[in-house]
């Protein structure tokens, strides 16, 4: 474990997957770390632990992201807790796949209130009560770029927050406060295996020229870039870490 930095995180959708993984790795860096989840707090709880354990600094913070007043909630606590908030990291989502035709209302909508209106929720808290110097990274997708059939949704809401993240980069002007997003490809997550043949699995870890699927400590490690003393003249970009699928 590194020094501790005193730079609070909040990090959504980080009892899990990816998000999970970005937490870890923070708290390695020495940011103190916020682990915010949805519903379940088992596994939230045990990463906080596990963050603990290995000398680091972590607490929970359970907020629905579609939830405007409940993200609210969330900074307060933060800020209360620790005086502030320095970065944000959008990990947050969801993913059900279906064509166009065959999406009904109720697949759009879950998939525009979390994927969309989660993102918004928390930039508009972050771009009002983020310290000067912060950062913020969003999270994408590379099937914006590789316009899947069955992804029409979800890449839809992934390519809006695409042009947030760059909206905002330049509406903080004069903050020194950094926007980007990553756009990870195919990674081991549940999010991405459920519901995959073994078979399809394999297809999809073959297509980039690397030959594996990503892991969640490849995306950690983008987002640790961005958020560090070397990512500091990235800004408004988005970073397609995917193994060269695209």
């Amino acid at each position: 474990m590194t020094s501790h930095t005193s730079k609070v995180a909040i990090v959504t959708g980080a009892a899990g997957g990816i998000g999970a993984a970005v937490a870890e790795r923070l708290a390695r860096d020495g940011f103190t770390v916020v682990v915010n989840y949805a519903g379940k707090t088992a596994p939230a709880d045990a990463l906080v632990a596990k963050i603990v354990a290995a000398g680091g600094h972590a607490l929970t913070a359970q907020a629905d992201v579609s939830n405007a007043d409940s993200v609210r909630r969330m900074f307060d606590s933060a800020e209360t807790a620790f005086g502030g908030v320095d970065v944000l990291i959008n990990t947050a989502g969801i993913m059900a796949l279906a064509s166009i035709a065959d999406s009904d209302d109720a697949l759009f909508d879950r998939h525009i209130a979390v994927n969309l209106k989660g993102t918004f929720n928390t930039l508009r808290e972050a771009a009002r009560r983020l310290r000067d110097g912060g950062r913020i990274v969003n999270f994408s997708s590379s099937v914006v770029g590789l316009l899947q059939p069955t992804y029409g949704v979800y890449a839809a809401t992934k390519a809006a927050v695409e042009a947030m993240t760059s909206i905002l980069a330049k509406e903080l002007r004069g903050r020194s406060i950094t926007v980007n997003a990553i756009a990870p490809g195919p990674t081991a997550t549940r999010l991405f295996l459920d519901g995959k043949p073994q078979e399809v699995v394999d297809r999809l870890a073959k297509l980039a020229p690397l030959e594996r699927l990503g892991q969640p400590e490849d995306i950690a490690a983008a987002v640790a870039f961005l958020v560090g003393p070397d990512g500091a003249w990235i800004n408004g970009q988005t970073l397609r870490a995917n193994g060269g699928i695209i």
